[in-house]
């Protein structure tokens, strides 16, 4: 790792690389070991260059945005992480009375985009706005709310493809599904996203996003760290409704504990590990395939194990 290191410093410099980071202090889990190497890099040059070393070197590596959808190991990683963080920009390409055209680096939080998009009077991302990822990780799950999913408004992404090369690919393309697309399925690394949204006033679509975010705020644990929903919703039933009517709410395991008041999240409540998530997520799904048949899946994505 040492010569990896130091190629990696000359990359990115002195002041966007560390060694032995733990990656509790940039998941919202809050959770997780440390790794070999964290990096930052804050171009498209640089991470272009920074994927193809470690895939020619064929060092273990991992790409995060905001670290909102991931459960880490105790033990870390054993590699390098990729945090895209820094790189942000967005572009806009087109602006008509009707339609509103937006191209953003896949390190911009959701957030951020939606809010600029609010006040540009851009409106189809509001359902995205509160969800607490980067675009790249956003993208590549097909991130959704409120009947809202990034596949309805996204026309193209830019990546670089499993052999290394920079390529563009068609919402078609991407074959999106639930909490999912061939970007998730293969090894593709997002490097920018364009958006197609309408046209609305920046008040409507303001007290849009208030609504939901005041929706968050009364049914979802937001004063606990989480990764947000635990587990993906089965074909034909509701995860959350199916772990509260087992009477799985309050369950606890060390740290970790099945949201009393949102079935759906598992929350730190106090230096859960991840042990404590895996215990517990085994045992809520246990319970609910004896009760009810039905096997849930974890929508959080593991990292180091």
């Amino acid at each position: 790792m040492i010569d990896i290191y130091e190629r990696l410093k000359s990359i990115v410099g002195d002041s966007r690389i560390f060694q032995k980071e733990y990656l509790k202090n940039y998941t919202t889990f809050r959770i997780g070991g440390p790794c070999n190497i964290l990096v930052f890099p804050s171009t498209r040059e640089e991470i272009i260059e920074i994927i193809r070393l470690l895939r020619e070197t064929k060092t273990n590596y991992f790409v995060m945005g905001n670290g909102s959808n991931l459960l880490v190991s105790d033990s870390g990683f054993d590699g390098v992480i990729v945090s895209l963080k820094f790189f942000k920009g967005m572009e806009t390409l087109e602006n008509t009375d009707d339609v509103y055209t937006i191209r953003v680096t896949s390190g911009e939080l959701m957030s951020s985009v939606g809010n600029y998009l609010a006040r540009m009077g851009a409106t189809g991302f509001e359902f995205a706005t509160g969800i607490p990822g980067t675009i790249g990780g956003g993208v590549r799950m097909n991130a959704g709310a409120y009947g809202g999913e990034l596949k309805d408004c996204l026309v193209c992404v830019t990546a670089i493809s499993p052999e290394g090369e920079v390529v563009s690919l068609s919402n078609e393309e991407l074959k999106f599904g639930y909490r999912t697309s061939i970007l998730a399925n293969k090894d593709y690394v997002i490097l920018d996203a364009t958006f197609k949204l309408g046209k609305s006033t920046t008040e409507e679509i303001k007290a849009k996003i208030n609504d939901f975010n005041t929706q968050r705020r009364e049914k979802q644990p937001t004063n606990f760290h989480s990764a947000g929903s635990t587990f993906k919703r089965p074909e034909g039933y509701i995860a959350a409704k199916l772990i509260d009517e087992a009477g799985l709410k309050g369950l606890q395991v060390g740290g970790a504990m099945v949201s009393d008041k949102h079935a759906g999240f598992v929350v730190n409540v106090g230096n859960a590990t991840a042990s404590d998530v895996i215990e517990l997520t085994d045992k809520v799904r246990a319970v609910v395939k004896e009760k009810n048949g039905v096997d849930l899946e974890l929508e959080v994505i593991k990292v180091g194990f």
